[in-house]
């Protein structure tokens, strides 16, 4: 069962996440998963897509974008709605 600190910090993270999609910005999702560098963004539309960091450590590039298959997994395993 889940204690009250990562209860509060799981609310914290939907609302970030609904903040950005209302903002019109992507929602980036960490995952221990995927190699060093890498990172899912999420998108107002539903579109995920798999992300590396860039050489410049600023910006993100796209390695490939996910099938609606593959993002329902990512939203299930991380239990977003």
């Amino acid at each position: 069962m889940n204690n009250p600190i990562e209860i509060r910090g799981n609310i914290a993270v939907r609302n970030l996440r609904q903040a950005k999609f209302s903002n019109g910005l992507p929602f980036m999702i960490n995952s221990k998963d995927l190699p060093a560098h890498q990172c899912y963004l999420e998108y107002p539309s539903g579109k995920i897509s798999l992300m590396t960091l860039a050489p410049n450590n600023r910006d993100f590039l796209l390695i490939r974008d996910l099938t609606s298959t593959e993002a329902a997994k990512v939203r299930e395993r991380y239990n977003l709605p």
